[in-house]
């Protein structure tokens, strides 16, 4: 079993955003007079802001445990996602410029409702892809190109994918 959480430092970025955006929307209404419309669009920035430190907040405080059977996730928004019931796989990057760096990868997984997205800021991101993407090979499930592209940019080789572990083959014990 592995455990996978995000660390402090790396939300540290979104934490400083919430606030660069949650404090003036609150601060400008308190301190000067301002109509109905200001007040209306400040209160939607507001909103918007503090649903983003709560989101942020409930990341710091969640935790995916991997095992062979499952992936589990704890803290305020549970969820299981058994590897035999995996019915899609997605990752995704990112770039946060046009020559394509500097950037994240985002690993999506399904199975029927329940849906979870990990970014790559998440300790031990690589093993969670790969545990991800030998329960993908064992159920058989087509990748698309970018998926493909974005597990060799990582290192995990097509034929490591398709020649799954003895531990997940086995079903494995939780």
């Amino acid at each position: 079993m592995t455990r996978h959480t995000y660390p402090v430092p790396a939300l540290f970025g979104d934490y400083l955003r919430a606030a660069a955006g949650l404090i003036p929307a609150v601060a400008v209404p308190a301190i000067a007079p301002v109509g109905i419309f200001e007040a209306t669009l400040l209160g939607g920035v507001a909103l918007l802001f503090a649903a983003f430190g709560i989101r942020t907040a409930l990341r710091q405080f969640t935790c995916i445990e991997v095992t062979a059977a499952a992936l589990r996730v704890s803290g305020a928004l549970r969820t299981k996602i058994s590897w035999d019931e995996l019915d899609r796989m997605r990752l995704a990057y990112y770039s946060t410029r046009r020559d394509g760096r500097d950037g994240w990868m985002q690993l999506e997984l399904r199975s029927g409702w329940s849906t979870l997205r990990v970014d790559s800021r998440i300790i031990g991101f690589s093993e969670l892809v790969t545990s991800s993407a030998q329960a993908a090979a064992m159920r058989g499930l087509q990748l698309d190109p970018a998926t493909s592209a974005n597990l060799q940019v990582l290192g995990i080789e097509r034929r490591a994918v398709m020649a799954p572990s003895r531990e997940l083959a086995a079903g494995g014990a939780e």
